[in-house]
């Protein structure tokens, strides 16, 4: 189990951006995202702490990428950190990437590496007890929920 956690840390995400797969012009994000969306995951906004609708959602199923519809994050991954944003501690293999920034603080910003949108930023070593140490707090207009399908992943694991 301790292997587990040290061995599965970081395996999920991309060290640098990749060039994205879905590259569309500006005015072609413009017309399928909402203005919100857009702002947050075209211009790297950050929606208000608490007004999010994913914020408290705790059903079973797959968050999306609402640029692109990638699954980013499995809702078994996701936990209440109290911060305003919903938070995960682990993402889709592959599907999210990473980006230091240095300015106006140090952080690491989380993007779809399929469509390059922002998702929010990732923090470590703040004491949640995951799997990871870690805490992808992402912008919910971000996102798109796809609920788990009945009978689906029943029986797996068994």
């Amino acid at each position: 189990m301790g292997n587990q956690s040290s061995s599965s840390k970081n395996t999920h995400m991309s060290a640098e951006p990749p060039s994205p797969a879905v590259v569309k012009s500006d005015e072609e994000w413009r017309a399928e995202l909402t203005p919100e969306q857009y702002r947050v995951l075209r211009k790297k906004g950050t929606e208000r702490a608490g007004t999010g609708e994913y914020n408290k959602h705790f059903e079973e199923g797959t968050y999306l990428c609402a640029g692109c519809e990638t699954p980013l994050y499995e809702a078994e991954h996701k936990f209440d950190s109290g911060c305003g944003w919903p938070a995960f501690y682990d993402s889709v293999e592959g599907a999210v990437a990473r980006k230091s920034e240095s300015f106006p603080d140090t952080r690491t910003e989380i993007l779809c590496s399929a469509c390059g949108g922002h998702i929010g930023h990732v923090f470590a070593g703040e004491g949640f007890k995951t799997p990871t140490n870690e805490r992808h707090c992402a912008n919910s207009v971000s996102l798109k929920f796809k609920p788990k399908a009945k009978g689906e992943g029943e029986g797996e694991g068994e």
